[in-house]
């Protein structure tokens, strides 16, 4: 290893002193050749590689911090990781993941969802693409040769298959700065030596990019993979990263909402506008690209969740980090024709509709959860069976007594399944919304539980698309966002204009008027709104 110090002090000493002792002086380690290549009177040019590497090794950088160093409790907790989840395998042919990299503590589970999609399937090169954390640079660096290390092995770079990337354009050559601390490529190592067998990979860390620079990435990657069906694509990526648990929910749903749509150049604009937030966007943004073009036309996200529900610290002022787990594949429908795609779409809402004891299974575990959580402080465990309850689906749980709001509070993104939302939401609405005291248990007798079950968000250009009492609206300026649910517009009596100006002022923050801004971004989603008066 260099001593830093000793580099510094030779750089002061005289220049005779240097010239006389650089003849003589070669310093060698394990991991590191440092060589005086000249001197004179001023400079001092030194040349050696970063502490992480060696001629032909990358070395891991966050083993023992953000997994565990020990391989046995590594290969443990990846097994117990995949054991638990539950992905729903897509109707198509996968071909790439979208996986956080925070440590594994948070976001290790969410990750296990699209990892145990790919388990033993015959991938033999893996392109994983993150972003750079730690080093500043513009442009993009693919890792040529040799291996990398973590607790569980070593696994060969493909080196053939990075000739065909690295200076074939002026923004695409290895800097190896740009690998000594990072760790997005890293912590997804792990997973894939876990599900696959007898892979090499294609690491590639991206800087500042601008779109057109993604796109010659994509290009590149497509001309490289060519006809191949056995290369999977991994964009490494964590969401939003703030103090506002409410804003990271919002944020994250609105980002996610560009991921189903594979809306890459939207996706690219939000991130440089600060709209969306992905800490992996320009990797993300290129995978898609990717993707699209080469005929993979569905995006599916498996799993969403964030350090605040991980940690159970869903207030403001506590710094938050969101994680999802996608999946792309090619939809058995054609890429070429829209409206089956459409007609699809409209079929997959249809079967989430609630039949009646569908709606009275769910009144009767937020009522029951209610009333467990006041006497005893802890959730209570359900055993369910039904498919669709099982889906993870956002939800809204409201609590009114006397006709009056006792509690409200809801998740505007699927992250878990809809029998466990509405336990949760409705535990939350009724001692955590900031709004109202604490639910007593001698008044739960007279409230009234109501249930909304949410569908995926859709971005719309024009404000005359809402229809009142049918549509929610999320409303977005800046960092500001507010959200209303369908049955608002119903209760008030609002106008269009009503509710709109109520939304921005009083849930958004913003001016009254803001909705008629351009810049302000408007979503609409509908909701399956059920209470306890039905039965």
């Amino acid at each position: 290893m260099v001593n830093v110090n000793f580099v510094v002090r030779r750089l002061k000493v005289s220049g005779s002193e240097l010239k006389a002792k650089s003849v003589k002086r070669k310093v060698f380690t394990k991991n590191l050749k440092f060589y005086v290549l000249s001197l004179s009177f001023t400079l001092l040019i030194l040349s050696f590689t970063p502490l992480c590497f060696s001629e032909d090794i990358k070395q891991p950088c966050v083993s023992g911090a953000f997994y565990p160093a020990n391989p046995k409790e590594l290969s443990w907790a990846i097994d117990n990781f995949l054991n638990e989840a539950n992905p729903e395998p897509p109707q198509g042919e996968i071909a790439a993941l979208i996986s956080p990299h925070a440590g594994y503590d948070y976001s290790g589970q969410v990750a296990a969802f699209g990892y145990k999609l790919i388990k033993n399937k015959p991938y033999k090169t893996v392109i994983v693409i993150g972003p750079s954390h730690y080093y500043g640079f513009s442009g993009i660096s693919v890792y040529p040769k040799g291996i990398f290390r973590t607790p569980l092995g070593d696994i060969e770079i493909d080196n053939e298959f990075t000739q065909k990337l690295i200076d074939k354009d002026k923004e695409i050559v290895f800097d190896a700065g740009a690998f000594q601390k990072e760790h997005s490529i890293e912590v997804q190592l792990p997973f894939l030596q876990k599900t696959l067998t007898d892979f090499k990979i294609v690491p590639i860390v991206m800087g500042q990019c601008s779109l057109s620079t993604c796109q010659k990435l994509a290009n590149l990657l497509k001309e490289a993979i060519g006809g191949r069906k056995d290369v999977l694509l991994v964009m490494s990526t964590d969401m939003y990263h703030g103090y506002d648990y409410e804003e990271c929910e919002s944020q994250d749903a609105l980002t996610l909402s560009y991921l189903k749509n594979m809306d890459a150049e939207g996706l690219y604009n939000g991130l440089i506008e600060g709209r969306l937030s992905l800490c992996g966007g320009f990797p993300t943004v290129s995978g898609l690209i990717l993707c699209r073009e080469s005929g993979y036309n569905k995006l599916e996200v498996l799993r969403y969740t964030n350090s605040a529900l991980v940690t159970d610290k869903k207030v403001k002022g506590v710094w938050t980090v969101g994680y999802s787990s996608s999946v792309v594949y090619a939809s058995t429908l054609s890429v070429l024709n829209p409206e089956p795609a459409q007609e699809a779409v409209q079929q997959k809402r249809e079967v989430t509709m609630l039949n009646k004891d569908q709606r009275k299974r769910l009144l009767e575990i937020a009522r029951s959860s209610i009333e467990a959580y006041l006497k005893t402080s802890a959730k209570l465990e359900f055993v369910e069976k039904d498919p669709l309850l099982l889906k993870d689906m956002g939800a809204f749980v409201t609590l009114r007594k006397g006709g009056e709001l006792r509690g409200c509070i809801g998740n505007l993104i699927g992250n878990e399944p809809l029998y466990l939302a509405v336990r949760d939401m409705a535990i939350e609405a009724a001692v955590g919304d900031p709004r109202f005291t604490q639910v007593e248990l001698s008044e739960l007798k007279d409230i009234d539980i109501e249930i909304s079950v949410l569908s995926p968000m859709e971005k719309i250009s024009s404000f005359d698309k809402i229809q009142l009492g049918v549509h929610g609206v999320l409303i977005r300026k800046g960092f500001r966002s507010g959200v209303f649910l369908p049955q608002v517009a119903t209760e008030t009596g609002w106008s269009k204009e009503e509710f709109l100006s109520n939304l921005c002022a009083h849930k958004a923050g913003i001016e009254p008027d803001a909705w008629k801004d351009k810049s302000t971004e408007i979503y609409i989603f509908t909701a399956e709104v059920f209470s306890e008066k039905e039965f």
